[in-house]
């Protein structure tokens, strides 16, 4: 993507109709992949219209702030930074999750995670009237409150070693009607933690350090660090969590991971050196392998 603004030629006001068409195409100019969509998301949150709009009325007027609003938007989409960073929430699992710099925004990718275990979590809710919870660095709180959504007797821990990102979390909660069954409590990893949980989750940090540099720049300049680097070789949280775990699970408990797409192997092993066996993985939309989940071998 260009790193240009260029010429906006925005007018002072217009049209609903207008405006999306000129948001596209300043933004196809500037190389961005999907400029029909982008233009939509944007046009739509900084004049308070939905698609419904634009389809029945595109002859509504636009008034000259939000015109002024969608421009700047426009702008900061062109130097770089990513579509849902400017509008301040990405969707998740059909919850709409805000984001802040302290945390991690949430991808497709990690759905596949809430996928494999949704299954696990419903069993167990049904055997034993309530699902517990622990979602190792939160970030927005993605895995959990997707799973809290969808299954009513679970309750959530959100940890993260960051106080803003648990904030993040706590107010993305009250949003999606779920704060009275998700408490965060600031941890690296296990180290804070007291009490057994039913699922033991985490889409933990898996980047090498030195792969960092090579991430596309609306990754590496936006996502924070703490939430990519995994150690020398990104598998640094995975070792902790491997460790710790066990002291927090209930019988028959489970633990469940995202993955880089060529760590499956290295991951189990980690595991399986912890006493624990592989219990099923899935691939994510994209065909590459992209969550686990893990019991102990005995008794798990």
């Amino acid at each position: 993507m260009t790193q240009n603004r260029g010429d906006m030629n925005f007018p002072p006001a217009g049209t609903l109709g207008a405006l999306l068409r000129l948001a596209k195409q300043r933004l196809g100019e500037a190389g961005v992949e999907d400029p029909g969509l982008e233009a939509r998301l944007l046009v739509e949150h900084f004049t308070v219209t939905t698609r419904t709009d634009a389809i029945a009325s595109p002859e509504r007027p636009v008034d000259a702030e939000a015109v002024r609003k969608v421009e700047a938007a426009i702008g900061r989409r062109i130097a770089g930074e990513p579509v849902h960073r400017i509008l301040g929430w990405r969707e998740f699992y059909g919850l709409k999750l805000t984001l802040s710099p302290a945390t991690l925004e949430p991808r497709p990718d990690t759905e596949t995670l809430v996928d494999l275990v949704l299954p696990d979590a419903r069993r167990i809710a049904a055997i034993r009237g309530r699902c517990r919870i622990l979602d190792l660095g939160t970030g927005t709180g993605a895995i959990a409150l997707a799973l809290l959504s969808l299954v009513p007797e679970a309750e959530a821990v959100g940890t993260d070693i960051s106080q803003e990102a648990l904030e993040t979390a706590r107010r993305n909660a009250e949003i999606n009607g779920c704060a009275a069954r998700f408490d965060v409590l600031k941890s690296s990893w296990l180290d804070s933690v007291d009490g057994l949980f039913d699922l033991v989750l985490s889409n933990p940090p898996y980047i090498a350090t030195e792969e960092i540099k090579t991430l596309q720049p609306s990754v590496r300049e936006y996502d924070p660090v703490a939430s990519l680097d995994g150690g020398p070789d990104g598998l640094e949280a995975y070792r902790a969590i491997a460790a710790g775990a066990h002291c927090h699970l209930t019988a028959g408990g489970l633990v469940g991971v995202e993955t880089g797409h060529d760590q499956k192997a290295a991951v189990a092993a980690i595991f399986a050196s912890h006493g624990y066996r592989t219990v099923k993985t899935a691939r994510d939309l994209g065909g590459r392998d992209r969550a686990m989940v893990f019991a102990l071998a005995q008794g798990g």
